[in-house]
């Protein structure tokens, strides 16, 4: 199962993290190429991502986890039916704010240790030659996920 783990030190309170990352309305001002969030009921969004060749393409998550004392959430994608059921048996993606004992980097106010672990297993015989590149592809994502969040929490 290809799994990728990025940690990286904001500048910024666990709570107020914890408020962008738990409301997936946000999701398009921090996660790459998601440029709206619908259908948000409970627990479930579909998000509206936009390729690299600027084709829109939906994927539907189910928030499996919210764990508000943790500061620790995780969604799963719903695959089944789907085109990316093609290529994955599952996808999570799991987000945990622990605040940083020495605060911010620059030495000044709050900050908050941001992981976030991207979990996906290949169907077919892809988890034999695509692990790689798909552990490749969620390390990318998650850089830029968690630039997104450093930009929009500074």
């Amino acid at each position: 199962m290809p799994t990728a783990r990025c940690t990286r030190t904001i500048a910024a309170p666990a709570d107020e993290l914890w408020l962008l990352i738990r409301d997936p309305h946000h999701l398009p001002r921090w996660w790459p190429r998601v440029t709206r969030v619908e259908d948000v009921e409970g627990d479930a969004f579909t998000e509206v991502m936009r390729t690299a060749k600027g084709r829109l393409v939906r994927a539907d998550f189910n928030v499996v986890r919210a764990d508000e004392r943790e500061r620790a959430l995780r969604w799963a994608q719903r695959l089944e039916g789907t085109p990316f059921g093609r290529l994955l048996s599952s996808a999570e993606t799991e987000v945990r704010l622990t605040p940083a004992a020495d605060g911010a980097p620059d030495g000044g106010g709050a900050a908050t240790e941001v992981t976030i672990e991207l979990r996906q297993s290949l169907t077919g015989f892809f988890p034999r030659f695509g692990g790689f590149m798909v552990r490749r592809a969620a390390a990318a994502t998650i850089e830029q996920a968690l630039d997104g969040l450093e930009r929009i929490s500074g």
